[in-house]
C-alpha cells in the first residue's frame, strides 16, 4: 500500500506503465464536476469510478482484494479511512472471488487503519486487502482501476 498526495504523484509514473494515465485523469481541472459512475480512460485497461458516499465506519467495512486490477483511490472531498491487511494473512473468506467484478471479500479485520485526507491517494495492489470507506461522514472519491 502506498499513500501520498496527488501533488507528488509523478514519483509513481514508473510504478506501472498505466499509472500515468490514471494520474492524468485525477489531475484534470473539471474532476470535481464529473458525474458519479464509470469513466473510461483506456478502455477496460484503465477506468475510473467516481462516487459520493457515506462512510461505513470501521466495524462495517469488509476487507476486499482484487486479482486483475490494482486501485488508485483518490479523495476529492472529505476524508477516508482505509483498513489494510496483507492478503496472505486473510483466512476467512466472506464471499469467494468473483472474476466478473474482480473482487473477493474477507471477514478478517485490518491490522492497520490509514487516514486519507482530501487531495491524497492510495495505491492498493492485489496483495493489499483493504477496507475502504471506513470513515464517518460524507466522502467524494475516485477509484481508478488499473489492469495488471
Amino acid at each position: 500500500m502506498i499513500i501520498d498526495q496527488l501533488t507528488n504523484a509523478d514519483r509513481y509514473f514508473n510504478f506501472h506503465p498505466r499509472v500515468s494515465r490514471g494520474i492524468e485523469f485525477l489531475r484534470q481541472a473539471n474532476l470535481t464536476s464529473l458525474a458519479d459512475g464509470v469513466h473510461e480512460i483506456d478502455e477496460k485497461r484503465v477506468f475510473a469510478i467516481i462516487s459520493h458516499d457515506e462512510g461505513r465506519g470501521k466495524t462495517n467495512s469488509l476487507l476486499e482484494a482484487h486479482r486483475n486490477y490494482f486501485d488508485i483511490q483518490y479523495v476529492i472531498a472529505g476524508a477516508d479511512c482505509i483498513g489494510w491487511l496483507p492478503t496472505k494473512m486473510c483466512e476467512r473468506v466472506s464471499s469467494e472471488y468473483n472474476p466478473d467484478t474482480d473482487l473477493i471479500f474477507y471477514y478478517d479485520r485490518p491490522e492497520t487503519w490509514v487516514h486519507v485526507p482530501a487531495g491524497s491517494f492510495t495505491i492498493l495492489m492485489p496483495d493489499d486487502a483493504h477496507a475502504p470507506l471506513a470513515t464517518s461522514g460524507s466522502i467524494h472519491k475516485v477509484v481508478v482501476k488499473v489492469q495488471i
